[in-house]
């Protein structure tokens, strides 16, 4: 048996400038690249996408290991980062461009992210379902590169001080057996 050297997941849960920082943090991911999926336009432009008339959500590509993370724990951390609950918004960030969603690269991953939906739906009868879509990527566009790396080269901005810090410092309380031996 051949062991794969690396996996794509793609995510969209919100703003990517938090969704980056938040899975750099993790052991097994080699990459995390912003960008734009789940459209109809090629080539968006980030004003195109804001602007929300390309049907692209703010998304995040990831490069991991899959023998150091595994696709499910990606997907636990994915969930625990962002209000699954809530259609088109993330806090302030209004819009289809901030949905919530999964852009499954192999059958797999489909079957693994309905599953843990159908199990966290389960596990709170009492809470507000999951809208999560779950779809196949047809394609990912990398972001413009000034969004690459958008939360180290501007720790001190109000955004990331108030937004993305306590995404960072969850996933830090909540999930240090899979951070990287620098993020603990």
């Amino acid at each position: 048996m051949v062991l794969e050297a690396h996996k794509t997941a793609v995510f969209a849960g919100g703003c990517f400038w938090c969704t980056e920082a938040v899975f750099k943090m993790l052991k097994g991911v080699r990459s995390v690249t912003p960008g734009y999926a789940g459209g109809t336009t090629p080539d968006p432009t980030y004003e195109e996408v804001v602007e929300g008339n390309t049907g692209h959500a703010e998304s995040i590509q990831i490069e991991y290991d899959p023998s150091q993370i595994s696709f499910r724990d990606l997907l636990t951390v994915f969930f625990a980062t962002h209000d699954p609950t809530t259609l088109n918004r993330q806090g302030y960030d209004v819009g289809p461009v901030y949905r919530s969603a999964i852009f499954y690269t192999d059958k797999e991953q489909r079957e693994e992210a309905e599953r843990l939906i159908d199990e966290l739906n389960h596990a709170n009868e009492e809470g507000d379902p999951i809208v999560t879509e779950v779809s196949p990527l047809e394609t990912f566009y990398p972001a413009e590169n000034y969004h690459r790396d958008y939360y180290a080269k501007n720790k001190s901005q109000p955004y990331c001080q108030l937004v993305i810090n306590p995404k960072l410092e969850k996933v830090q309380a909540q999930f240090a057996e899979l951070l990287k031996e620098n993020e603990k």
